[in-house]
C-alpha cells in the first residue's frame, strides 16, 4: 500500500481517510450526552440539522434549508444573517420536538473560527434551544445583520456603480437594495417570531 511504513502500519478509518469524521471531535460530543447541532452549507443553501448520535448512523430528527427564508422575503440564503435566521427557526422546532439541549457539531466541514455555523447556533439559542457557545465563538451582531454588507453596498454604489449594479444584482433583481439588509433583517425575524413564537414570548 503506498505510504504504508512497516508491518505495524495501521490503516485509518475510511471516513477518517475520507474527511468525513473527526473522531477525536466526535468522541468529545458523545461525552456530553446531547443531541448534534449541525450546520451545513451547499453553494445555493445553509442547513442545520438536529441528530441524535447513533451507533451504524446518526438519526437526523429534522434539517431546515434556508430556502424557507423565501417565503419571509429574505434576499440572501447562505450567509452569516441567513444562518441566524435558520437556526432561529431550526430551535424552535427543536423546542417543539421535545429536545431542549443541543452541542454544536462541525466535523471537517468549518473551521473552530467560522461564523456561519456559530450564527446559526446564536439563532437557536435566542429561540430557546440551549447550547453550550463560549463568547469567542460569538458572532457580533451588527454582522448577523448584514450591517458590513449594507455598509460596502452604500460606499460602491457611491464610487461605482456600474459595479455595484453587477456584484448585488442578484439582491437587484429581486427588488432589494442590500444597502436595506439590516432593515429587511429585523422584518423577518420578527415575522419568524409571530409565527414559531420564542423565548421573548414566555413560552
Amino acid at each position: 500500500m503506498p505510504g504504508a511504513k512497516g508491518p505495524n502500519y495501521v490503516v485509518k478509518f475510511r471516513r477518517l481517510r475520507e474527511r468525513r469524521t473527526n473522531y477525536r471531535l466526535r468522541y468529545k460530543l458523545l461525552k456530553s450526552g446531547l443531541p448534534f447541532f449541525i450546520v451545513r452549507r451547499s453553494l445555493r443553501y445553509v442547513y442545520v440539522s438536529i441528530a441524535e448520535p447513533a451507533i451504524g448512523g446518526d438519526k437526523t430528527l429534522f434539517t431546515v434549508s434556508s430556502k424557507i427564508l423565501r417565503k419571509y422575503g429574505f434576499p440572501a440564503l447562505k450567509n452569516t444573517s441567513a444562518a441566524y435566521l435558520t437556526g432561529y427557526i431550526a430551535g424552535r422546532m427543536a423546542l417543539q420536538k421535545g429536545v431542549e439541549k443541543a452541542i454544536v457539531n462541525l466535523g471537517y466541514a468549518w473551521t473552530k473560527r467560522a461564523s456561519i455555523p456559530f450564527a446559526a447556533a446564536m439563532g437557536a439559542i435566542d429561540a430557546g434551544l440551549e447550547i453550550p457557545l463560549g463568547e469567542e465563538k460569538e458572532v457580533d451582531w451588527s454582522r448577523i445583520r448584514g450591517e458590513h454588507i449594507a455598509s460596502y453596498a452604500e460606499k460602491l454604489r457611491e464610487e461605482d456603480e456600474e459595479l455595484y449594479k453587477k456584484r448585488f444584482s442578484k439582491y437587484l433583481e429581486r427588488g432589494v437594495k442590500p444597502e436595506d439588509l439590516p432593515k429587511i433583517f429585523d422584518e423577518v425575524l420578527e415575522k419568524i417570531k409571530m409565527e414559531y413564537g420564542g423565548v421573548e414570548d414566555g413560552e
